[in-house]
């Protein structure tokens, strides 16, 4: 009698590819190049200037584009429970990093952003940390079995966050607040009890409002700097006073006074009113506030594309971000890998989150945070964390695409033999 002959499934097969996410990211993609080619003229009078030629800039941003798909393209392959035991690394990684970014190898840009500089290589530990923080967090509440588990780890996961937060708080809290919202979201599908939520949104309120009242009084209305770490301060409470007032002088009237303190917000609005003109825009390359828009190409690029692509344009963009958490939702379905869920809807999460904060921004409907727009924006180390959180939700995908080929192929051998498309043989399924 003829033995039983199991299928074995080859991973890198393209059938279990997910064509979802990746059409997403070419989409994304290819706004982006657009994008960047018109909101990039500051850069390229830059890059004259040095002699570095016309486009530079926009190879450069191509340049990491296509890294950035050729990293996401090989991390889909990496098995999920491989990358779930690399965000430890990486998020001790991350940490030494932030460390470092406090000594002589830490360098600001924009007055916000620490980075750290080795040799001819630059880039942002705080992408990397967020990443990692959400590997490891999702990975610590799926162990959560008991009501003892439960407070074991969830004082883990948020020891670790904290630590991150305090380190990236200094130059960036806008990161902190979104890196603070995503956990908790993920505590929230972890099921943690209602109450130690509450306990600490009320918490991060109490301490956000006190620091805002304090500055507010002794600072900011007595005209003096702050020093040491949190020298920022005084920058965060000006935007929100900046955004009050801004709202408020709509109310009264429609004259518009620019100061350096709103000059960006103000710049931004303006584009976007022109963008409103036409539900289609200004039209590819046709921005006038490129060139006065200070970082049209990053925090502010979305303002640029309203203006030359309008209602439609907008539109068009907000549907792709959230088809990247719909199609999460969609993949993890019936999942029976729990870390591995909670880990792609945090991933969703994080990116939908910082693009409509970023496009919040863009428009008046927040302060200003300096949160770039998920693969869009230019920056190397942003597109690179992006195509990093593409590549590890395709790799979840994936492995949901194989274990249903599975299911399927089960099916089948219940009813009888299933042919090898390959060999043309026949093949008996073990039970």
């Amino acid at each position: 009698m003829e033995e039983p002959k199991q299928i074995k499934q080859n991973p890198y097969q393209h059938k279990y590819i997910d064509k979802g996410f990746w059409a997403i990211l070419i989409f994304l993609m290819l706004v982006s190049v657009v994008s960047i080619f018109s909101a990039s003229s500051q850069l390229i009078n830059k890059s004259m200037a040095r002699g570095l030629g016309t486009y530079q800039p926009i190879l450069s941003h191509i340049g990491f584009l296509i890294l950035g798909a050729a990293l996401a393209y090989a991390i889909q392959f990496i098995p999920s429970w491989f990358i779930r035991m690399g965000g430890y690394v990486l998020l001790v990684f991350s940490v030494i990093c932030l460390l470092l970014t406090f000594t002589r190898l830490g360098e600001s840009a924009n007055e916000a952003a620490r980075w750290i500089r080795l040799g001819p290589v630059q880039f942002q530990p705080s992408e990397f940390a967020k990443l990692s923080l959400i590997i490891v967090v999702s990975d610590l509440l799926a162990r959560i079995k008991t009501d003892q588990d439960r407070k074991k780890y969830f004082w883990i996961a948020l020891t670790l966050t904290g630590v991150v937060c305090l380190l990236i708080v200094s130059s960036n809290l806008s990161t902190v607040i979104l890196i603070g919202a995503v956990v908790l979201v993920l505590m929230f599908l972890a099921r943690i009890p209602w109450k130690w939520l509450m306990a600490i949104v009320g918490t991060a309120l109490l301490v956000l409002v006190c620091g805002y009242l304090f500055v507010e009084h002794v600072y900011v209305k007595e005209g003096k700097e702050m020093s040491g770490p949190f020298k920022r301060a005084t920058v965060w409470v000006g935007r929100i006073d900046n955004m009050i007032e801004g709202h408020k002088a709509d109310k009264q009237d429609t004259t518009i006074r620019v100061t350096d303190d709103n000059y960006q917000s103000t710049m931004a609005q303006v584009a976007v009113a022109r963008g409103g003109q036409s539900p289609f825009g200004a039209g590819p390359g046709n921005s006038v506030m490129r060139n006065k828009l200070p970082l049209a190409f990053m925090d502010f690029i979305f303002a640029i594309i309203v203006e030359e692509t309008g209602i439609v344009g907008a539109v068009f963009l907000i549907i792709l971000y959230m088809s990247i958490l719909c199609r999460a939702c969609i993949a993890t379905s019936r999942y029976a890998d729990y870390s591995a869920l909670l880990m792609v809807m945090g991933l969703a999460i994080m990116l939908t989150t910082q693009a409509f904060i970023s496009m919040a921004v863009a428009v008046g409907l927040g302060p200003v945070t300096g949160q770039p727009l998920p693969l869009i924006s230019k920056g190397g180390t942003s597109i690179l964390t992006t195509c990093f959180y593409f590549g590890i939700m395709m790799s979840v995908c994936r492995e949901q695409n194989m274990r249903k080929d599975r299911e399927l192929q089960t099916r089948e051998e219940s009813w009888g033999m299933i042919p090898d498309l390959e060999t043309d043989d026949t093949i008996h399924l073990e039970q």
